[in-house]
């Protein structure tokens, strides 16, 4: 099934250097007719004045880039987040694509265990890689706890390369994935 992907060119910002990893990472989700999404760590807003928040290019944007994916091919985005203020701003800034987004209110390994679905898309952008150490060890824990959800034509994308992807990489070429696309930022991997 191929969709049309003409939408992904508004998200084309010069601050948003996820964009053509995205772009990648979603052409050949199409190609596979991938249809479910499940990010850990959702996008987060940047308050610009007391009240008002604008979107954060430099975070990639994932979670409305998801959604919107998301509608195009029918599907659905399960966006986890630990932090009750990025879960809020998130559902503001998606709320036309609600049918196509749940938002979950929880600790990512907690949520990958019990996630009862099978999972087409796997993104991994959860705990900030300002200790590397903590970061790799806790996207780590990410794809274990997920890896039995993941089937032949699954995509994970990780995010945040050489400060949170060193483990998880290693694990996941270990289990038989392929690096697809590689870029300074992200690593998208699949059978």
């Amino acid at each position: 099934m191929n969709h049309n992907l003409n939408f992904l060119l508004k998200y084309n910002n010069k601050k948003n250097i996820r964009y053509d990893s995205f772009f990648k990472s979603l052409s050949i989700a199409n190609s596979r007719n991938l249809k479910t999404f499940v990010e850990t760590g959702t996008m987060r807003g940047k308050r610009k004045f007391l009240f008002f928040f604008k979107y954060n290019w430099k975070d990639g944007m994932s979670t409305l880039i998801f959604c919107e994916y998301a509608k195009q091919v029918n599907g659905k985005l399960f966006s986890c987040d630990i932090n009750s203020q990025n879960i809020k701003y998130a559902k503001r800034s998606t709320k036309k694509f609600i049918n196509y987004v749940n938002f979950v209110e929880s600790d990512s390994l907690l949520f990958l265990k019990n996630f009862k679905h099978k999972i087409d898309f796997l993104y991994l952008d959860s705990l900030d890689g300002h200790n590397p150490s903590d970061a790799s060890m806790h996207q780590l824990n990410e794809a274990k706890s997920a890896i039995d959800k993941l089937h032949r034509n699954s995509l994970i994308l990780l995010d945040d390369k050489n400060l949170k992807t060193t483990q998880s990489l290693e694990f996941l070429l270990a289990n038989k994935f392929n690096i697809l696309n590689e870029t300074d930022e992200q690593i998208l991997l699949g059978y």
